[in-house]
């Protein structure tokens, strides 16, 4: 693995440059893969073995902090919306100002590319990082090989909504002392997991615990969040694409319901559908391999494509 490393982009709606923290895995000759984490979540939530698996795949593995996360610049400058606000907008629709939006982050990675000299790549997002992953698709189809998106949704606020408990442990004011803090952040995992594959609360704790140490952003969740609701049903948008494509989700996902990768899936043209029976919002250690291949395979039909990889090569 590479070590970490700092890369500035001048943004338009900031006053100073953002910092970006991201780190690589495999070898720099091979075909880019980025890796793009959910709301709240540091890179280090692909876990290190799992971007080891990928790297075993042939993929240059690219993982980094999304804006307001871990190491990367929190936007503390911008408007933050409270929690009333953000359950108003959700609940009823309110217009709600935002610091950023998800085109915002999306425009991230596409510097995040352009600076490590990557013309194409394959994207990969989970949650919020699928919804980001199908905007670049979207908004960027030149820089995109394949497209996975893992248990996200294509932001039509009409399928099925979180569960009501997850949502109140979402939103739930972290704790100020470290060990209440690392304890709700574990049970909050464990509801995301859900009750079918073994719950490994060691590993779990350990990525908690390093998650902490690096830097928490109660305040950069919320702006997150926002952005994530502010954000227009793409299912219009994703009718138009033409790439590989594979939806990852899980049917006993407490966060975005099944349906939610079921209708991203029919959006896309040609997509191939993987649920994974008794998977929650987290991806468990046991179907990591199974995951890593269907990743692969999906990447496989694009890198077949000689015209798509002529600049990449």
């Amino acid at each position: 693995m590479a070590k970490n490393q700092l890369i500035e982009l001048n943004c338009k709606n900031n006053a100073a440059p953002l910092q970006i923290a991201f780190d690589t895995f495999g070898n720099q000759q091979n075909i880019p893969l980025m890796l793009i984490m959910g709301l709240g979540a540091q890179r280090i939530f692909w876990e290190d073995e799992f971007c080891q698996l990928l790297a075993e795949q042939g993929f240059w593995v690219i993982r980094f902090d999304n804006r307001d996360v871990g190491e990367s610049t929190y936007i503390d400058d911008k408007f933050t919306p409270n929690l009333l606000q953000l359950i108003a907008s959700g609940l009823l629709g309110a217009q709600v100002p935002i610091p950023y939006t998800l085109v915002d982050m999306a425009k991230d990675v596409i510097g995040l590319m352009e600076h490590l000299n990557v013309p194409k790549a394959h994207i990969v997002g989970a949650s919020m990082g699928g919804m980001i992953a199908q905007i670049l698709a979207i908004e960027y189809p030149q820089k995109v090989l394949s497209l996975t998106s893992i248990m996200s949704s294509t932001g039509n606020k009409n399928l099925h909504r979180p569960n009501r408990d997850v949502v109140y442990k979402l939103l739930k004011p972290m704790p100020k002392k470290r060990d209440k803090g690392i304890a709700s952040g574990i049970e909050f995992w464990r509801t995301l997991h859900g009750d079918y594959y073994t719950f490994d609360f060691l590993r779990t704790s350990k990525l908690i615990n390093k998650a902490y140490d690096r830097g928490l952003n109660p305040e950069g969740v919320l702006r997150q969040f926002s952005a994530i609701l502010a954000a227009k049903d793409r299912t219009s948008a994703l009718n138009s694409l033409s790439l590989p494509t594979l939806v990852i989700h899980g049917d006993a996902d407490p966060m975005l319901p099944v349906s939610n990768g079921h209708a991203t899936a029919s959006a896309i043209a040609g997509a191939k559908l993987r649920i994974y029976a008794g998977m929650g919002h987290t991806l468990p250690t046991e179907l990591w391999q199974q995951i890593v291949d269907d990743i692969a395979l999906v990447a496989s039909s694009a890198n077949n494509n000689r015209e798509a990889l002529q600049e990449v090569c």
